[in-house]
């Protein structure tokens, strides 16, 4: 009873992180309109709360390993519903940007903890069928999260699509607190000085990217791109040098952990902005409103929340990388139809078809490889592997959005893409041709991150997990 209580809340923990996600992105047309701002301004509401989550995940899994994980997710669960709440009563773009910010420091504690949790708690021969929930509330949370955003944006106001998180974090708390137990916490250390080195390489290398779709190439774009990368060599040198690193070198000298963390990373720079490109194709180049684009979406993500719970089970019966892989190879033949049949022409329920084969790749991929993880992982390590986990994870994502937004905007003029991708204007004819053409490049872009992922996730399956 009490581990069915606990899973509920971390289910309800993964459902409220995937919700946020994807109701902000439709929601961010309306937002950058009622501030009277521009995209510059706006998608920062987005991707700030992306670079924290990228930033923060390891040490926040870190902190639960020092304090408690339990203590630790629970004032996560709190911080992430206060902040919820002020996001819905910011009424600057400027304070809702930093609240998203605290918003995200609460969804790092909650994420990186949750994980964590399932394998302190359940056996391993259990864990599958745990970590094929979690993927379910992220499934629903994506689906309820596209559903509402266009729901709730319309007929309410955008201010809704935070407060929807509030009476959810209050019920979260109230069980979590009474529930939520410690297990042998561990003693541990933060690296401060990494977490500043790898935000400022997403910060820099994300402003630069996002400047070049904006404005094109020029010197202090280039420049902001390559100072960040040019940060790597100091990262990875502090990073052998500190007690307890952010990217733990050691941990990722284990096959199987290290192959299953960079499977994600490349999945995340791979797939994760594919909802993203095909809800500015559906309101851009087929006119649908953001209500109508959501909905031909959904059926991928029903799919996906039917399937993650038996994929879950049955990743404790066999290897979960040849799972892993088969999903990713659902998610690859998705981009080939895309780049194939997607056409200014193309009837919007084609779009609707191939998602079902999306969601059959998620749910096959995420239960799969959450497994391998966290089988892997020593168990005194259990927060800081799951906050890796959530690392690579944010930093794919991170990623996925700006270049994708970078490559599919190389087609068109700058300021026509911008509109596509806040939703407020349709493209003529002749322009959305080319538009649907620089949509193809970013699938063909992604194909290759996939194939990267697909290459991994096969060899973890060749390694033996532990039982």
């Amino acid at each position: 009873m009490r581990q069915n209580l606990v899973l509920t809340v971390i289910v309800l923990g993964t459902l409220m992180a995937a919700v946020d996600t994807t109701i902000v992105l439709l929601a961010l047309p309306t937002i950058t309109l009622y501030f009277k701002t521009d995209l510059y301004t706006s998608i920062w509401v987005l991707l700030s709360y992306l670079l924290v989550q990228a930033v923060i995940s390891t040490q926040a899994g870190r902190i639960g390993d020092i304090i408690g994980r339990s203590r630790i997710y629970n004032i996560g669960f709190a911080l992430f519903t206060v902040a919820s709440a002020l996001c819905g009563l910011s009424n600057n773009v400027y304070l809702l940007i930093a609240f998203r910010v605290i918003q995200a420091l609460g969804g790092s504690l909650i994420s990186a903890n949750g994980t964590a949790l399932i394998a302190d708690l359940f056996p391993p021969s259990n864990r599958g069928r745990a970590y094929g929930l979690t993927a379910l509330g992220w499934n629903i949370g994506a689906l309820v999260g596209i559903v509402l955003g266009g729901i709730l944006t319309t007929l309410l106001g955008w201010q809704y699509i935070f407060f929807i998180n509030v009476p959810i974090g209050i019920f979260a708390v109230a069980v979590g607190l009474r529930e939520i137990r410690d297990i042998n916490p561990t003693k541990s250390k933060l690296d401060i000085t990494g977490s500043i080195i790898l935000g400022l390489i997403l910060m820099l290398v994300s402003y630069g990217l996002i400047d070049i779709a904006g404005e094109g190439l020029d010197l202090s774009n280039i420049l902001y791109v390559a100072v960040g990368l040019g940060l790597l060599p100091l990262f990875v040198l502090n990073e052998m040098k500190v007690e307890r690193p952010i990217v733990n070198l050691k941990l990722l000298k284990i096959r199987l952990l290290s192959y299953s963390l960079y499977a994600l990373l490349f999945q995340g720079i791979g797939g994760l902005s594919l909802t993203f490109l095909l809800i500015m194709y559906l309101q851009g180049v087929k006119g649908l409103s953001p209500l109508y684009a959501s909905l031909i979406l959904i059926p991928g993500y029903v799919v996906a929340s039917i399937l993650s719970p038996i994929v879950g089970k049955r990743t404790e019966k066999t290897k979960p990388g040849l799972l892993a892989s088969i999903g990713l190879t659902g998610t690859l033949i998705s981009l080939i139809l895309y780049f194939i049949f997607l056409t200014p022409y193309s009837s919007p329920y084609l779009v609707s078809a191939i998602s079902i084969i999306t969601g059959i790749g998620s749910s096959l991929f995420w239960p799969s490889n959450n497994t391998a993880i966290m089988f892997s992982a020593p168990r005194e390590y259990y927060g800081a592997v799951s906050g890796l986990a959530r690392t690579f994870s944010s930093i794919g994502t991170v990623l996925s959005y700006v270049i994708s937004i970078t490559v599919a905007s190389v087609s068109v003029p700058r300021y026509v893409a911008f509109e596509i991708f806040l939703g407020t204007d349709a493209l003529d004819s002749k322009t959305m041709v080319v538009f649907t053409q620089g949509l193809h490049y970013a699938f063909l872009v992604s194909s290759v991150f996939i194939l990267v992922s697909m290459l991994l996730s096969i060899l973890t399956a060749v390694v033996k997990i532990k039982s």
